[in-house]
């Protein structure tokens, strides 16, 4: 299966470090963050565990859930969060999904159909392309893909703002410029005219071209 943006995010049924989770059913009417590893106890995910836990307060005003995914048994999880707290201060504070039949990670196209079923014997290098952030909005539908190498650790930073983004501009037709932060100028899409502008943002707008139209973001 490919999924791009606009796919339907595919439904699930998995053991978490929370139990049997039905992924949509789990979603309920919130925005969430799927965040997959290729393999339990690896350096950069350690990382990447530890500062998500240390997020999720944030996540939680912007009714976002948290969940994450390694190729590895739930059990393996578990004995993972002691390290992830020593390294980090904070032990995961959200489901994990135990994929160690590698279910989800081909569900989502992250592994081939031929990769087996088993994560016994598999390294870490045999599932590098299991690093993938997505945001999945309500309607489960999917808002950014993301795919990163092992080597990188990801900006979670980067992906807060980006749901900044999203959810502003689900509400209200705008955009985003290049580096937009919460709270800064936005632009008119190109879809609602000058006329329709006047109503929607009586207080004005700066023309930088006819088509890029920077209006103060709505609400702020």
């Amino acid at each position: 299966m490919t999924l791009a943006i606009g796919s339907h995010a595919p439904d699930f049924q998995a053991e978490t470090t929370e139990g049997t989770l039905n992924f949509h059913q789990w979603m309920g009417d919130s925005w969430c963050v799927l965040f997959s590893h290729p393999k339990d106890f690896t350096p950069v995910c350690t990382t990447e565990l530890g500062y998500m836990a240390k997020l999720t307060p944030e996540f939680d005003k912007r009714n976002v859930k948290i969940i994450g995914l390694s190729i590895d048994p739930v059990d393996n999880h578990k004995a993972w969060s002691k390290d992830i707290e020593d390294v980090m201060g904070t032990a995961p504070t959200y489901p994990m999904i135990g994929d160690s039949d590698l279910a989800v990670a081909k569900l989502y196209g992250m592994l081939p159909a031929s990769a087996g079923d088993s994560s016994d014997g598999r390294t870490a290098a045999d599932n590098a392309t299991v690093r993938n952030v997505y945001i999945i909005a309500p309607d489960k539908s999917i808002k950014l893909i993301l795919s990163y190498p092992m080597s990188t650790g990801r900006n979670f930073d980067e992906i807060l703002r980006v749901i900044d983004s999203i959810q502003l501009t689900a509400e209200h037709q705008v955009a985003t410029p290049v580096n937009w932060k919460d709270g800064e100028d936005v632009i008119i899409v190109p879809a609602v005219s000058d006329e329709a502008a006047k109503e929607k943002f009586p207080d004005g707008w700066k023309t930088v071209k006819p088509y890029l139209r920077l209006v103060p973001q709505p609400g702020k």
